[in-house]
């Protein structure tokens, strides 16, 4: 096929996608995007529009509450063609594209522990910041990651390709994708989810050991 006959189907597709798209907005996003007081979404691209529709996180139940990972309930079909309808509302952001094979796993984990962690533990298992709840990391794709680390939804902070390169994405996603099985030379991970249960149930072994210990002495003196 002609190049000019593939993109002027291409054309006619983003340009059927679009309208499509318009239609499912005002079904969708109008309510909150057109009369409130949610972000005016001219300039945001595809980037954010896919970003919060495969995740779940829109649409929201109403204003004013953080944005969670939820069930989605778009077709694929639809998603596309929301997300051809706000990139059709001026120039933005595409959907980027990351590549975490060519990334380094130990570079990642000193990029994550720098950028993420604070927020996000060290081990991406989530946490708990003012007026958030940073989610867990694994069930995010690695062009959701992506997605995150350039539009930085709700609280987060967005990081341009300045502060993070494509690069270094590359390697934090290598190692948000190792986090989630890692090599537990160590023995018990108990949820990989920091220091504070390590040592409450060392606490609780120790304990029991001492009570035990007690309690035996006791029987001997008694004895």
């Amino acid at each position: 096929m002609p190049r000019r006959l593939i993109l002027l189907a291409l054309l006619v597709l983003v340009t059927t996608g679009a309208a499509s798209g318009k239609h499912l907005y005002g079904q969708y996003c109008a309510h909150c995007h057109d009369t409130q007081s949610a972000p005016d979404l001219h300039g945001v691209g595809a980037l954010a529009a896919d970003f919060y529709l495969r995740t779940g996180y829109m649409p929201l139940p109403h204003l004013g509450v953080q944005p969670r990972r939820a069930r989605v309930t778009l077709s694929d079909e639809q998603i596309r063609a929301l997300v051809a309808y706000a990139a059709s509302l001026g120039n933005g952001p595409a959907i980027p594209t990351p590549h975490p094979e060519r990334g380094s796993l130990s570079a990642g984990q000193h990029l994550f522990t720098d950028h993420c962690s604070g927020c996000h533990q060290v081990v991406a298992e989530g946490g708990y910041v003012t007026g958030a709840v940073p989610p867990q990391l694994g069930d995010d794709t690695p062009t959701q990651i992506a997605e995150a680390v350039r539009i930085g939804p709700y609280v987060m902070p967005s990081f341009t390709r300045k502060a993070i390169s494509d690069a270094q994405l590359d390697s934090i996603i290598r190692y948000v994708e190792y986090a989630r099985h890692p090599d537990d030379r160590g023995g018990w991970s108990i949820g990989h989810v920091g220091p504070v249960p390590e040592g409450l149930v060392t606490w609780f072994i120790a304990a029991a050991a001492l009570v035990a210990v007690c309690m035996s002495v006791g029987r001997r003196l008694r004895a």
